[in-house]
């Protein structure tokens, strides 16, 4: 990939810059906070480019503008924080079930409820993973620096379409509002979503691995299209189980067969680590600092994790077989923490490091001092 520019962007800004060049066309969304800087530059840019920006009466309506508009030939994508993304929980498992290509931006916020309006936190990864009800399955990217902020929005366009899926991109306050340099390519890839060949039906496919043909409305296509269990053809068959059964296996499978394809990781001196570390997110960069700090004192490896759903098993697998134990940081009470104990198996401690309240980052120099505490 070749750069031409550097641009001095926040985290937010790199996301909306990121959807932009990815080929996103369509904006619909309310105004949250740590998130309304990416609605706000969408709603300069958009115009500008040719697309669409439209301000919802609520996250309710946005997502389901956004299912209408994808129908109608758009990439289209929303931003929220906590209470808004719960809000489009239903909208999210429609598109899901319609196998509507789409992207939900969560920036994280303290909760519950209202919360802390403006401080950051961690704890909207169960909701990202399992906020539907149903058999489900949707993709989930967390960049943890200003320059993933925009290369991960890129891949999470390229997803959905690909895959014909909802898409759901973590990130939290603290790196929504850091300001970095970015290096911007020159072009970027874009997916496409797969279009019909002569008779093929909308809603099934031969290869799991594979998302049927989106059609084109208005290009002759009997296209039915319900949130309701259907056939591949897109009819209502909500009284058989067997049509519900190969509909949903089907629908996890596309995600999950492609799990290696879509995972995303940075694995830094795991193979000599004495103490681990799985971060993701702002915490990450905390992760690498407290790595650097105790250099010729405790051999320390990290993982970064930048899928966070389907989860990448392989490198905290690794991690958990060489280290004494692994530290697992978080800005919530401890949601990662329970698929880094599943997936260590016992092979050595996990330990939790959870922080909440204030919006206060978990520091390197904390960090440090108790992986020094967990090495004795």
């Amino acid at each position: 990939m070749s750069f031409n520019v550097r641009k001095f962007w926040s985290g937010n800004i790199a996301v909306a810059e990121g959807a932009l060049a990815a080929g996103v066309d369509f904006y619909a969304g309310y105004p949250i906070t740590p998130s309304s800087e990416i609605m706000e530059h969408m709603a300069r840019e958009l115009p500008k480019r040719g697309g669409i920006f439209f301000q919802a009466e609520d996250e309710i309506a946005s997502i389901f503008m956004l299912i209408g508009a994808s129908w109608a030939e758009a990439k289209p994508m929303t931003a929220t924080s906590g209470p808004g993304f719960s809000l489009m929980q239903e909208g999210l498992g429609i598109a899901v079930m319609t196998e509507t290509p789409l992207l939900v931006v969560d920036v994280m916020r303290a909760g519950p409820g209202t919360g802390q309006a403006s401080k950051a936190a961690q704890g909207d990864l169960l909701q990202a993973r399992w906020g539907r009800h149903g058999d489900q399955i949707i993709p989930v990217f967390a960049p943890s620096s200003v320059q993933e902020c925009f290369e991960l929005t890129v891949f999470a366009v390229n997803v959905a379409e690909e895959l014909r899926t909802p898409v759901i991109l973590l990130s939290d306050e603290l790196l929504a509002h850091t300001w970095e340099t970015v290096r911007v390519p020159k072009e970027v890839e874009r997916a496409e979503r797969p279009r019909p060949k002569d008779h093929e039906p909308p809603f099934g496919s031969a290869d799991p691995r594979r998302a049927p043909p989106m059609p084109r409305l208005g290009e002759g296509h009997a296209l039915l299209v319900t949130a309701s269990t259907h056939d591949p053809w897109g009819l209502r068959q909500t009284s058989d189980p067997a049509v519900h059964r190969e509909l949903v296996e089907r629908l996890w499978a596309k995600i999950w067969l492609n799990r290696e394809k879509l995972s995303r990781y940075e694995a830094v001196g795991v193979e000599e680590a004495e103490v681990g570390i799985v971060a993701y997110g702002s915490v990450a960069r905390s992760a690498l600092a407290a790595r650097k700090l105790l250099e010729g004192r405790v051999r320390v490896g990290v993982v970064v994790l930048k899928t966070l759903w389907p989860f990448p098993e392989e490198p905290l697998a690794e991690l958990a077989q060489r280290a004494r134990a692994v530290l697992v940081p978080e800005l919530s009470l401890g949601q990662l923490v329970w698929d880094v104990e599943r997936v260590a198996k016992g092979s050595c401690p996990v330990v939790r490091f959870p922080k909440v309240g204030g919006g206060i980052p978990i520091y390197p120099e904390e960090l440090a001092e108790r992986v020094v505490e967990v090495a004795k």
